[in-house]
């Protein structure tokens, strides 16, 4: 039985326009791979520690799938993309 995976994003967006082209281009490639998205930069309020401006939480079906997302051609060109844009720390999840 597979479990769901998550990939958690900290982000601090240091170019807009950059970071938007990223969001735009990265949607349908997350897409192909049955992401969906669970939380997407809301207000967010850290109550330990320090946060970066924005959160992404992104479920896959399990970590394979969420894998080979990120390590897809479409996905890493996608990284060209957001790189000038944005400071990303990025984490695979396994949930339960």
């Amino acid at each position: 039985m597979s479990v769901p995976a998550y990939w958690v994003a900290h982000v601090t967006v240091t170019d807009p326009v950059a970071y938007q082209a990223y969001r735009t281009a990265a949607a349908p490639v997350l897409a192909r791979f049955g992401a969906r998205f669970l939380a997407l930069g809301g207000t967010q309020e850290p109550l330990e520690g320090h946060a970066r401006p924005h959160t992404v939480i992104v479920e896959f079906a399990d970590a394979e799938t969420a894998r080979a997302c990120h390590a897809s051609a479409d996905y890493q060109a996608t990284i060209a993309l957001r790189t000038p844009g944005a400071e990303v720390d990025l984490t695979l999840v396994e949930g339960l």
